[in-house]
C-alpha cells in the first residue's frame, strides 16, 4: 500500500514519504542551507518532531491540523512548531539570537559553532553539505563565541522550554578538528544553564584525548559522522573526509564509547549515496555492536549543495523504509534508542523515521 494513504497506520511509511516528498504548510520554524540533511520546516507529526522539506508541489498538505495526502486524510495530527520567543532578541554585542542558534523541533537548540569548513573547496567538499551557504546568505555568523551561545541558551530555556542542545562545527584546520572550541562552548553554556543536556559533533580528532576533554566539559553525547562505510561511496561523496581512514573513525568511536558510554555515541549513515543496502544494514549492525547508534537518514539534496547542482535525486521511499525498519529492529534487539542519548540528532530524531520504527 502506498505510504501516506489511510491504509498505512504504522506511521513509518508516512514519515519516510514526508521526508522525501515534503509537505505544503506554513512553518514558522524552518532552516535552509547549513550542515544538515535537508531544507526543512519543523512540525510535530502524531506527537513526534519531524523536519520536513517545504515543497509547494508536494502531494502532502496540512489542513485543519491533520495531514492529508491529496484528498485522503492520513489520520495523523500535525502541528507546526511555533516561532520561539528567543528569536526576537539580540545578543549583548548586537547579533540576532537566530543567527547564533536555531530551534529544531519543539525543544532542541542547535548551532554550528564554526560555520566554515577546511573541506569546503569543491574538490574536498561533502556533496550533500551546504554548511557555508547560510553564512553567504547572511543567515548566520562565521564563528559563535562561548558567551553568545551561553546567552542564547539561557534565553531559549527560559522563554521556550528548550530541553537539549546540539553543537556541531565545520572541520577546523587544527589537529583537534574543532573539539577545542566545542569544549569551550559547552563549558560556557553549562555555566549559564546547569544540567542542560548537550551533544557535540566533530570529525575524529587526531589526539583522541580530546574526546575525554569534551566529556569533562559536560557534553553528554557525541556525534562522529562517517555518512557511509563503503570506501568507494566515501571517495565519491565525501572526498575530503575520505582521506581519514575508516579505521580512524573506528578508533574514535571506541574511545568515545569508553568515555561517554554505550549508546551515547552516534554517526550518520545516509541512505541514497549508492551504497548496497545489505552492506549498509550490515555496517549498522557492526556499529551497534560497538555501542554506536547508526542514525539512518535519507540523503535529500539541499539547495547550494553539489548534489543539487548535479541533479542528484533523493532515494526511493521503499529503500529508505526498508533500511530504516531493519536498522530499527537491530537497535531494538540491542536495547538502544535515540531518546536514551538525551541530546543530539538521534535524541531529537526529527530527520529520521528510526524512532517511529522503534529505534
Amino acid at each position: 500500500m502506498r505510504a501516506g494513504t489511510s491504509g498505512d497506520r504504522t506511521g513509518v511509511g508516512v514519515r519516510v514519504d514526508l521526508a522525501l516528498r515534503g509537505v505544503r504548510v506554513e512553518a514558522p520554524v524552518r532552516r535552509a542551507g547549513g550542515a544538515g540533511p535537508s531544507d526543512d520546516g519543523h512540525l510535530i507529526v502524531d506527537g513526534a518532531g519531524a523536519a520536513v522539506p517545504l515543497d509547494p508541489g508536494s502531494p502532502y498538505a496540512v489542513r485543519d491540523g491533520r495531514l492529508w495526502f491529496g484528498d485522503t486524510d492520513t489520520g495523523l495530527p500535525v502541528t507546526p512548531v511555533r516561532r520561539p520567543r528567543f528569536y526576537d532578541l539580540t545578543t549583548a554585542d548586537g547579533v540576532p539570537y537566530e543567527k547564533i542558534a536555531k530551534l529544531h523541533g519543539d525543544g532542541v537548540l542547535a548551532t554550528t559553532v564554526v560555520q566554515t569548513c577546511v573541506r569546503y573547496g569543491e574538490a574536498d567538499r561533502c556533496r550533500f553539505c551546504a554548511v557555508e551557504e547560510s553564512l553567504r546568505a547572511g543567515a548566520t555568523v562565521a564563528a559563535k563565541t562561548p558567551a553568545q551561545l551561553a546567552e542564547v541558551a539561557r534565553a531559549a530555556v527560559r522563554l521556550d522550554g528548550v530541553r537539549q542542545m546540539v553543537m556541531t562545527t565545520g572541520t577546523t584546520g587544527g589537529p583537534d578538528r574543532g573539539a577545542r572550541v566545542l569544549a569551550r562552548c559547552v563549558r560556557a553554556v553549562l555555566d549559564a544553564v546547569p544540567g542542560l543536556p548537550v551533544q557535540v559533533q566533530c570529525e575524529p580528532p587526531e589526539d583522541l584525548s580530546w574526546l575525554a576533554e569534551l566529556r569533562a566539559a559536560g557534553a553528554v553525547a557525541v556525534g562522529i559522522h562517517v555518512e557511509s562505510l563503503d570506501e568507494e561511496v566515501r571517495r565519491r561523496w565525501t572526498p575530503g573526509k575520505a582521506a581519514v581512514p575508516v579505521e580512524r573513525y573506528e578508533a574514535a568511536w571506541d574511545e568515545a564509547v569508553r568515555v561517554f558510554g554505550r549508546n551515547r555515541v552516534s554517526t550518520y549513515l545516509l541512505v541514497g549515496l549508492g551504497e548496497d543496502p545489505e552492506e549498509l544494514v550490515a555496517g549498522a549492525a557492526r556499529l551497534i555492536g560497538r555501542g554506536v547508534y547508526p542514525f539512518v537518514v535519507p540523503m535529500r539534496p539541499m539547495r547550494g549543495t553539489l548534489a543539487a547542482r548535479d541533479g542528484v535525486r533523493a532515494p526511493a521511499a521503499a529503500l529508505v523504509r526498508d533500511v530504516t525498519e531493519r536498522v530499527a529492529a537491530l537497535l531494538g534487539a540491542a536495547g538502544m534508542t535515540g531518546a536514551a542519548q538525551r541530546a543530539g540528532c538521534a535524541a531529537c530524531g526529527a530527520c529520521s523515521a528510526l524512532a517511529t520504527a522503534g529505534g
